[in-house]
């Protein structure tokens, strides 16, 4: 199996694991603010990455000079290009999570992904590159598909406005993680994205009102969003996007939504018609004609992970 074909199952993975989020978020959004969910979310990710830090770190020989190589722990460029990364993704988390406090779960899914066109445009118009002509083919397609997975929800919303904020800013992550994916091991890169945001998001708590501990119902979604949805998602983007290009990863996220809508009709019975099961498969349409496309993208011989 080719690099490539690794980092875009990861990716397809990754996706899956945010459809079932928006769901999940929404139920939270009831019992938390946004800047306490994003918090204790990401301080659970933080905790669940700590194992496989100290795993990682011990298995490495005494005196071999890694504090000294370009992914040590103690580089400044690490944390540097982290705490980057992680001021996009406290953006793109928070407006989505605000978002889901007057938006449903499928709708904010459905604009979120718009970072499918944006993405595409971001590096066309600022870094001046070509796309393949298959992928410029399947924009119209995703774009098409999530118009009608939008119009499905009916009237405009204020939480839209935020969920399409969070295309722009999760649109800058995606750009943004293809250029630093490869200057850095794996693990301490995704260690220093969610401590990054674990610190972000306690200045916000702190700014926006008395701190209080979650309430017992909130204690086991937020287990799954920092372990799951957070932890394992990041470590796995990051891999997965050392193959992938932006463009092609965009592309891939925008099957977001699909999943979205399926979690949501199971897990809070929010229901799609016939417009949106169109749009969904010319999502997915559009997908499958995206990994056809001969896009040019360094590979990394390996992949590291400590």
């Amino acid at each position: 199996m080719s690099a490539r074909t690794r980092g875009v199952l990861l990716l397809i993975v990754v996706t899956c694991l945010w459809g079932s989020t928006f769901a999940v978020v929404k139920t939270l959004g009831q019992l938390l603010p946004a800047a306490d969910l994003i918090f204790w979310r990401f301080l659970i990710a933080s905790v669940a990455l700590l194992p496989l830090v100290v795993w990682t770190r011990r298995l490495r020989p005494a005196g071999d000079g890694a504090a000294r190589r370009p992914d040590g722990w103690r580089q400044r460029e690490l944390w540097r290009d982290g705490f980057l990364l992680g001021a996009w993704l406290i953006a793109g988390y928070g407006t989505q999570t605000i978002a889901l406090q007057s938006t449903s779960a499928n709708r904010a899914a459905f604009f979120t992904a718009l970072s499918v066109v944006l993405v595409p445009l971001w590096l066309v118009v600022a870094q001046r590159r070509r796309m393949p002509p298959m992928l410029w083919g399947a924009l119209p397609l995703a774009v098409a598909g999530l118009a009608l997975l939008s119009w499905e929800g009916g009237a405009l919303v204020g939480g839209d406005a935020w969920a399409l904020a969070c295309a722009v800013t999760y649109a800058g992550f995606i750009v943004t993680l293809e250029r630093m994916a490869d200057r850095h091991a794996a693990l301490p890169f995704t260690a220093a994205q969610v401590l990054s945001v674990t610190v972000l998001a306690l200045v916000w708590m702190l700014l926006s009102g008395p701190v209080a501990l979650p309430p017992a119902a909130a204690w086991g979604p937020l287990l799954y969003l920092g372990v799951a949805a957070t932890a394992a998602t990041t470590l796995l983007q990051t891999i997965g996007q050392r193959s992938v290009s932006a463009a092609e990863a965009s592309l891939i996220y925008a099957l977001e939504p699909v999943t979205a809508t399926a979690f949501s009709f199971v897990m809070i019975g929010e229901q799609v018609g016939w417009r949106g099961a169109l749009g969904g498969a010319l999502v997915v349409v559009a997908t499958v004609l995206s990994q056809r496309a001969d896009a040019p993208h360094a590979e990394t011989p390996s992949v590291q992970v400590e």
